[in-house]
């Protein structure tokens, strides 16, 4: 077994930082509070330097800006980490048996034969020290690689992480539903009909566990140990 990785990430670096736990919940920790500078993240898939690498192109691809947080306060590498070291990492949900051909049309899908675990493993060592990149140069060096399977599953999976569920990993806060105005997996509006009658209601988003009242065991945590 591997030495525990951890993503270090100094408070003093954005406004608001994300403190994850090892059970994937999030709370933000502010850059006023001196007591913890430095938060240490557990990761279940990248090693600390990928995970940087994954971090820094996730938040050139979907960056903050006037119109609110991106995929770096949304924490959008947990998500991917999460989803690589579960049974998406190891592509179960894709038929994967040959012939392969990565060259086919593109309407076919991904006809490879490399998981995404194995993909973004070996497709990271081409961004080595990504992240210590200008945003010109990270920028240039994605529009490199912007017709390789490894950017196709870094933009999918950092949309992902933006605005799936907080109980996956990302979407912390639900900042990404916030963007968007989605309220979450609400069941019923109908208490609020009467009392917001003729105006424009958006409530505050709800996670799914909000929604049902209880946790809910995502499908990347299967194979771990309750």
């Amino acid at each position: 077994m591997r030495r525990r990785q951890f993503l270090f990430l100094s408070a003093a670096s954005i406004g608001g930082v994300l403190v994850y736990t090892l059970d994937r919940r999030a709370s933000r920790m502010f850059a006023q509070d001196k007591s913890t500078q430095t938060l240490k993240i557990p990761l279940r898939f990248f090693t600390e330097e990928e995970a940087l690498i994954v971090a820094a192109a996730a938040s050139r691809i979907f960056p903050s800006d006037d119109s609110g947080p991106g995929a770096k306060e949304a924490g959008a590498v947990i998500y991917i980490d999460r989803q690589l070291a579960g049974p998406y990492g190891r592509d179960r949900y894709r038929y994967t048996q040959g012939p392969f051909d990565e060259t086919a049309a593109r309407e076919f899908g991904y006809q490879g034969k490399e998981t995404p675990s194995q993909t973004y493993r070996e497709g990271l060592k081409t961004l080595k020290g990504f992240d210590k990149l200008s945003v010109e140069e990270q920028d240039k060096k994605l529009q490199q690689i912007e017709n390789t399977h490894l950017f196709a599953l870094l933009r999918q999976n950092t949309i992902e992480g933006m605005f799936s569920d907080p109980v996956h990993g990302g979407n912390a806060d639900m900042i990404g539903w916030q963007l968007v105005g989605f309220p979450g997996p609400r069941m019923s509006n109908y208490a609020e009909v009467d009392k917001h009658f003729g105006e424009a209601f958006r409530p505050k988003p709800i996670s799914l566990e909000q929604s049902i009242g209880r946790k809910v065991r995502p499908s990347e945590d299967e194979d771990r140990k309750a």
